[in-house]
C-alpha cells in the first residue's frame, strides 16, 4: 500500500507482493499548490482558444505517445499495484480504445446545436459546449489508466485544464500518462500531475478556481469530496464513481459453461479489485448445483503468487490492511453459517501477513452478511440460489450499490428470453446491465451508477456533456423596419 510519512510532507508507495518501497513523492506546500492553480487557470484560457480540430489532433498524438509506451508500462504497473504483468497489456489496449472513441465523437459531441428549423427570420439562435475551466481529476490505483483516459481526455479536448491527483498507490502511472500528453503538445500548465495529501486534496477541492471535480474512488471518499465542495465558495460539479457491489443472475436456460467461465473472470480478475467486478451472484435453482460445481473448479485451478511472474493470473491485493479486511468478511461470512468451498491450502502464498488472498467462492449464502452486502473488492464471491426472477430481482436491488448488474440467459436460441431480459433490465437499479457479459466498459454507453455508487457520467457523448456547460447564443440580426 502507499503510506504517508511521518512527516506528513511525502507518501511512499509500497510494492503489494513484497511490502517494500518504491517510490516517495513529496507533497507541495500550500502556495505551490496555490501557484499550481493559478497557472492552471491562466493556461485553459488559452487552450480553450485552441481550435477544437487542433486538440482532437493532440489527443491523436497522445495516443501514438502512450501507445509508444506498451513496453515500459507492464512491469512499472505491476510493482504499483499487483496486478500480473501478464494482464496489464489489456490495460493499455482498452485505455486506446476509449481514447480512439472520445477522439472519433468529440467533433459532433462539441458541435453547436443549431436551431435553424425553428429560427424566425431575422433571428439565429444556438447552444455551445463551452468548458468548465480547471477540472481536478482524483484517480483510483485499481486501473489507474483506464479511469484517467475517461474524464483526462475528453476534458482536455473540450477545452479544459486537468489537474490530476494521483492515488498515492500508482504515482508513476500518472507520470507518465501525462508525459505521453506533454509530449503530443499539451502544455504543461494544461495538464498537472499533483501528489496531495489528503488535507492538500481538500483544499484543492475547495479552491475557487477549482470548477469541477471528478472522483473515483470508496464511499467514504466521495462523500469527503463532496461535502469539500460543497462547503467551497460557489456551486461547482462533482462527479462521483464510487462503489459496486454488483450482481449477476443466472437464469435457468443460461449456458452453465459460458457464464460459469465469464462470472468466474469477473469475480476474480484483478483480485476482484474492480468497481463492477461480479460480488454476488443469484442462480436458478434448476442449475444452481451444477453451476456452482463448475465454478469452484475452474477457481481452483488459479496460480496465486508473484505477480511479476508471467504464469500467475491472480496476484495479491493492494496491502495488508485490503487482505486482512477481505480475510475478516469471509471469515464472518463462515461464522454466520456461509461454506466456503475452496480450500485456502491449495494457496500457500495466502498467509496472513502477507497482500496474497487466496480467491473464495461462499455458499449457504443470504443478505443478512456483509459478504452480499458490502463491498468486497477482492476475489470473493458469494453464490445464492432462487427460484425465480422475481426473487432474483428484488436480491439484486436490495443493496445500497447499483453500479453494473448482468442476466445470463439463452437470448440466442429462445426470443422470449430476450424480452424477458429487456423487461427486468428495466427493474434493475443500475448504471449498466449486461446480457451475458459483465465486468466490461463500451466507451459508446454512459458509464453511470446510481445510489451509493455515486453520481455523473463518463464516456459516450454524455461524458463531454459533464465536462462543459451549454452556453446559449440568442442573436436578432435585423434590427431595421
Amino acid at each position: 500500500m502507499a503510506q504517508q510519512d511521518s512527516d506528513l510532507s511525502s507518501q511512499t508507495t509500497l510494492i503489494p507482493h513484497n511490502q517494500q518501497p518504491l517510490v516517495i513523492r513529496t507533497y507541495p506546500s500550500t502556495s505551490q499548490l496555490e501557484k499550481a492553480i493559478q497557472n492552471a487557470a491562466a493556461a485553459q484560457e488559452k487552450w480553450a482558444r485552441v481550435p477544437l480540430s487542433q486538440r482532437i489532433a493532440i489527443g491523436r498524438s497522445f495516443t501514438e505517445e502512450f501507445g509508444n509506451m506498451r513496453d515500459e508500462i507492464p512491469l512499472e504497473l505491476t510493482l504499483q499495484m499487483g496486478r500480473p504483468i501478464s494482464q496489464v497489456p489489456g490495460e493499455i489496449r482498452g485505455t486506446l480504445d476509449r481514447a480512439d472513441y472520445m477522439l472519433n465523437i468529440a467533433e459532433t459531441a462539441l458541435a453547436d446545436v443549431t436551431l435553424e428549423d425553428t429560427d424566425k427570420p431575422g433571428f439565429r439562435r444556438f447552444i455551445r459546449r463551452a468548458p468548465l475551466g480547471v477540472v481536478l481529476i482524483v484517480a483510483p490505483w485499481n486501473y489507474p489508466f483506464l479511469v484517467m483516459i475517461n474524464s483526462v481526455l475528453p476534458a482536455l479536448v473540450a477545452g479544459n485544464s486537468v489537474i490530476i491527483k494521483p492515488s498515492p498507490q500508482t504515482p508513476l502511472a500518472a507520470e507518465r500518462f501525462a508525459s505521453a500528453f506533454h509530449k503530443a503538445g499539451v502544455p504543461h500548465d494544461v495538464l498537472q500531475v499533483i501528489h496531495l495529501s489528503p488535507e492538500l486534496t481538500s483544499a484543492a477541492v475547495k479552491h475557487p478556481l477549482v470548477d469541477f471535480v471528478s472522483f473515483t474512488g470508496s464511499v467514504a471518499g466521495g462523500r469527503a469530496v463532496d461535502i469539500a465542495a460543497a462547503e467551497a465558495p460557489g456551486f461547482k460539479g462533482v462527479g462521483l464513481e464510487l462503489g459496486g457491489k454488483d450482481p449477476a443472475y443466472v437464469r435457468p436456460d443460461a449456458n452453465v459453461d459460458y457464464t460459469v467461465a465469464e462470472l468466474v473472470d469477473g469475480a476474480m480478475f484483478n483480485s476482484g479489485q474492480s468497481c463492477c467486478a461480479v460480488e454476488r451472484i443469484y442462480v436458478h435453482e434448476a442449475i444452481y448445483d451444477e453451476f456452482v460445481s463448475k465454478f469452484a473448479e475452474i477457481t481452483k485451478k488459479y496460480k496465486l503468487g508473484d505477480p511479476t511472474e508471467p504464469e500467475t493470473n491472480l496476484g495479491p491485493v493492494v496491502s495488508l490492511a485490503s487482505a486482512e479486511r477481505i480475510r475478516k468478511q469471509v471469515s464472518a461470512a463462515v461464522q454466520a453459517g456461509a461454506k466456503a468451498l475452496i480450500p485456502e491450502t491449495l494457496f500457500s502464498a495466502a498467509q496472513v501477513g502477507t497482500a496474497y488472498v487466496a480467491p473464495q467462492v461462499l455458499v449457504d449464502v443470504n443478505h443478512t452478511m456483509d459478504v452480499m452486502m458490502e463491498e468486497t473488492f477482492g476475489p470473493v464471491v458469494g453464490i445464492q440460489k432462487v427460484g425465480s426472477d422475481e426473487e432474483a430481482i428484488a436480491l439484486m436491488n436490495d443493496s445500497p450499490y447499483g453500479l453494473t448488474a448482468s442476466i445470463w440467459t439463452d437470448a440466442e436460441g429462445h426470443p422470449e428470453s430476450q424480452e424477458a431480459f429487456l423487461r427486468l433490465a428495466d427493474e434493475i437499479h443500475a448504471g449498466t446491465v449486461y446480457l451475458n457479459r459483465c465486468d466490461f466498459l463500451d466507451p459508446a454507453l454512459a458509464w453511470t451508477g446510481v445510489k451509493n455508487s455515486g453520481r455523473g457520467v463518463s464516456l459516450s457523448k454524455f461524458g463531454y456533456d459533464q465536462l462543459t456547460r451549454a452556453k446559449s447564443v440568442h442573436m436578432k440580426i435585423k434590427t431595421s423596419p
